[in-house]
C-alpha cells in the first residue's frame, strides 16, 4: 500500500488505493456516463494502468486522490482528493464515484475531508476543480462545497481541446465557510 493518511467522516473512510480496489475502479470506467468528463470509457486493462496512476502519485508526490470506502459496507464508492498532474491549471481536488454512489451526498462529504487534508497538510493556499460546463452533477458538488466558477480553463495535453471552467476557493474562504457552519 502506498503511504498516505486513513481519514474517517461519518460515513466514509477515504485511503490510498489498494489493489482491491480495482474492479470496482473498472466499473466506473466500463460506464459510458460515470466516466463522461473524466476522459471516457476504458477497456478492463487501459483502466488498470489508469488506475496506477493514483498509487504512483501517492509515491511521488506524497499525495493523490483517495479511495473511499463506505464504513458499513466497506465498498468502494470512487475516488477524491488532491491531483497536481505536470501543467495542471492549480492544486485540484478531483472526484469521480461509481454509478451506485451517486446521490447519496458521497463527493461532497468526501470532497469537504480531502479539502481540510489537503489545505491542512499539503499547505495549499487555494483549491480548483476542473469541470466541465456541461457537468452539472459535479458542479452542484463544487457549490456545496462553497467553490465558485472562476471562468475557463486550459489543461495541458493532451486534454488541451477538453472545455473546462475551473471552480475554486481560497483557504481563507474554505476556513470562513467551516467556522459559519
Amino acid at each position: 500500500m502506498p503511504p498516505g493518511p486513513v481519514i474517517e467522516t461519518g460515513r466514509l473512510v477515504l485511503r490510498p488505493p489498494q489493489a482491491c480496489d480495482f474492479d470496482r475502479y473498472a466499473e466506473l470506467l466500463d460506464d459510458a456516463e460515470a466516466c463522461r468528463f473524466i476522459g471516457g470509457r476504458e477497456p478492463r486493462a487501459a483502466a488498470w494502468r489508469r488506475f496506477l496512476q493514483m498509487p504512483g502519485a501517492w509515491w511521488v508526490q506524497g499525495f493523490g486522490m483517495f479511495s473511499v470506502i463506505e464504513k458499513s459496507s466497506g465498498l468502494w464508492l470512487g475516488q477524491t482528493g488532491p491531483w497536481r498532474p505536470e501543467g495542471w491549471p492549480g492544486n485540484e481536488i478531483g472526484w469521480s464515484f461509481h454509478p451506485q454512489a451517486w446521490g447519496h451526498g458521497y463527493a461532497t462529504e468526501a470532497a469537504a475531508a480531502a479539502m481540510d487534508w489537503a489545505l491542512t497538510e499539503l499547505g495549499w493556499n487555494d483549491v480548483i476543480h476542473c469541470i466541465a460546463p456541461d457537468n452539472h452533477a459535479s458542479q452542484r458538488v463544487a457549490r456545496r462545497l462553497g467553490s465558485r466558477n472562476l471562468g475557463p480553463g486550459q489543461l495541458p495535453e493532451p486534454f488541451a481541446g477538453a472545455r473546462i471552467d475551473v471552480w475554486g476557493q481560497t483557504r481563507a474562504q474554505w476556513q470562513a465557510r467551516s467556522r459559519a457552519s
